[in-house]
């Protein structure tokens, strides 16, 4: 069993940055993978960002790309989601998730654990 929290949402003006966190219980933490989704009121939930175990390999959702980061740093059973030039329209609740495959993917019916959600909002 692997239990998720995230942190660091929080309210910012469009342009500014947030840093994510997400901290994760028990000792297998470097063998899963990693990912970010997010849901906007009304909106189903939509891929962020994923990490493989390693943090060799990272994919991108189209809407995040070049603007957000992801990481991790498994001594800490933590990973990150630097977001960068936000705006509006990344207002929503990000969820972090834990995937027993070990590799990174956006389909998230294949990650097992997911945390409560951290509200970001981002104003105009």
């Amino acid at each position: 069993q692997v239990q998720l929290v995230e942190s660091g949402g929080g309210l910012v003006q469009a342009g500014g940055s947030l840093r994510l966190s997400c901290a994760a219980s028990g000792r297998t933490f470097s063998s899963y993978a990693m990912g970010w989704f997010r849901q906007a009121p009304g909106k189903e939930r939509e891929f962020v960002a994923a990490i493989n175990w390693s943090g060799g390999i990272r994919y991108y959702g189209d809407s995040v790309k070049g603007r957000f980061t992801i990481s991790r740093d498994n001594a800490k059973n933590t990973v990150y989601l630097q977001m960068n030039s936000l705006k509006p329209e990344d207002t929503a609740v990000y969820y972090c998730a834990a995937g027993r495959h070990s590799h990174a993917t956006s389909d998230r019916s294949t990650y097992d654990y997911w945390g409560q959600g951290t509200q970001v909002t981002v104003s105009s």
